[in-house]
């Protein structure tokens, strides 16, 4: 299959997609087409383990590798989960479940596709031919700094470098990224938020200058963010799989469809969910859950997405975001595939922070989606509340959809549906705040307030956060987003 810029450039492979992880052009790599699952092929696959659903989702979009060469990346990579069940489905109650998808090594849903494209990007560089280093750049609002970290340290070939915004992250988020060993790892604290380092990173791909001087040491540039579209489209995966488990556990009927609700900041996650629901899932509704920073809920509501806004710091970090980059990857099919309608509105974003699409047109072409967000207070009450009522733990992240599936149920009154709500970490990345919201008692120390959320609510500590307590922190430096250049350029020497 071919893959297209949203601004025009292509066709390339999907492998060089892959490498490139962001198009020359600035835009971001996107399928010729979607290919088509049937309710067959749903029903087929109740059968299959979720790596071999992996490799058969995949291999229908990677069309130059083998079912079976990602077979062998997909059982690789999930061996490193819980069960080596990356998605298990949960069940709240009648019509209500939880995808969770924290069961990886640094417990958040990036591991999903983190763990794969290591072994997505070395086989790519093969088939391309490359012999260069590769140096991944990412920014992170928290989460994805890590998976990254965990996914592509020692592997031979690459660097990996993460910029975090320094004081926008958990202390949980901080410390797994600071303390990270491997020798081809390098980890910087900025002074901003995600949308600063996430447009240093975009100017850095744009910057032929930096491309070629790494060229001459011996590096491409390739990125583990979800613009790249090797980390979008394990995450595709899931979405099949999960409605695949409640087929085959009886849950829903055949061809019946669900809701899937998911806690937003980039629009990568859900964007997965559309393009499943393009392949052919059956999906109702597909339900944005953000935070105060809620420019996604506006543009949903009136077609307007404006970036000047006040930003917020909230206790839901990883969706502290103002400007959601694949987004982009929705408006090229708003605009029915059309890069000149794409171009424009990326040019006015760039300039001036806001661009608008006709409602109707909004409305017309995407009746799937609908958007709520969540007060800082409403959060902390949907913790406390869900606890109360299910024994269920919920971390900031997942409580916002949870929130917005209320508001949903609230205002739409859809009882006949079943809806999946999209779970992206663990709790105890953020015990302070979840300790506090369910038991109403106050702890500042992290380590104290994971031992104690522990106790409270029955749920085991995972080692993973355990074992931070006695690990150094390795990488202390924090610099100016006007630094970035230099510091790049200074990897390899």
């Amino acid at each position: 299959m071919d893959f297209y810029s949203t601004r025009g450039e292509g066709p390339v492979s999907g492998a060089r997609a892959i490498i490139n992880g962001i198009a020359k052009d600035g835009g971001l790599y996107v399928p010729s087409s979607f290919p088509k699952i049937t309710p067959e092929d749903l029903l087929d696959m109740a059968e299959l383990s979720y790596a071999e659903r992996a490799a058969y989702i995949m291999s229908l979009y990677l069309t130059e590798f083998s079912y079976e060469e990602l077979l062998t990346y997909t059982e690789k990579a999930y061996s490193r989960f819980e069960d080596s069940d990356p998605a298990p489905v949960v069940k709240i109650d009648e019509g209500t479940y939880m995808l969770e998808l924290w069961h990886g090594p640094t417990l958040a849903f990036k591991d999903v596709a983190l763990t794969m494209l290591p072994y997505l990007l070395t086989a790519a560089k093969k088939k391309e031919g490359e012999n260069n280093k590769t140096l991944i750049l990412v920014a992170t609002s928290g989460d994805t700094g890590k998976a990254a970290l965990e996914g592509f340290k020692d592997v031979d070939g690459t660097e990996i470098a993460v910029l975090y915004p320094a004081d926008g992250v958990s202390d949980m988020q901080r410390l797994q990224m600071t303390t990270t060993e491997g020798k081809n790892v390098h980890v910087y604290g900025i002074r901003g938020n995600f949308d600063d380092a996430q447009t240093a990173v975009k100017r850095v791909f744009a910057s032929e200058t930096i491309k070629s001087t790494l060229a001459e040491k011996g590096y491409d540039l390739s990125s583990a963010n979800s613009i790249n579209f090797g980390r979008l489209l394990p995450q595709i995966v899931y979405y099949v799989s999960s409605y695949v488990d409640l087929l085959s556990n009886e849950m829903i009927d055949d061809r019946e469809h669900i809701n899937y609700v998911v806690p937003c900041g980039n629009f990568g996650n859900v964007l997965a969910a559309y393009y499943a629901k393009k392949m052919g899932l059956p999906i109702k509704q597909l339900i944005v859950a953000s935070n105060d920073n809620n420019v996604l809920t506006e543009f949903f509501s009136d077609g307007i997405y404006d970036s000047n806004r006040e930003f917020f710091k909230t206790i839901s970090p990883s969706m502290d975001i103002l400007v959601s980059s694949n987004l982009e990857r929705l408006l090229y099919e708003i605009g029915d595939r059309n890069p000149e309608f794409v171009r424009p509105l990326m040019e006015r974003l760039a300039d001036g922070g806001t661009y608008s699409i006709d409602e109707d047109m909004l409305y017309d072409k995407l009746p799937e989606f609908l958007a709520y967000y969540s007060t800082e207070e409403e959060t902390k009450e949907v913790i406390d509340n869900f606890f109360d009522e299910y024994g269920y733990v919920l971390d900031p992240h997942t409580a916002v959809a949870v929130s917005a599936l209320f508001k949903y149920m609230n205002e739409v009154g859809d009882n006949t549906t079943s809806s999946i709500i999209v779970s992206t970490a663990s709790p105890f990345k953020f015990p302070q705040t979840v300790y506090e919201a369910v038991s109403h008692n106050e702890e500042d120390d992290p380590f104290k307030a994971a031992k104690k959320l522990a106790a409270f609510s029955g749920e085991t500590e995972p080692e993973a956060i355990r074992s931070l307590l006695t690990k150094p922190v390795l990488h202390r430096e924090i610099i100016d987003v006007e630094e970035i250049d230099d510091v790049l350029l200074a990897i390899g020497e």
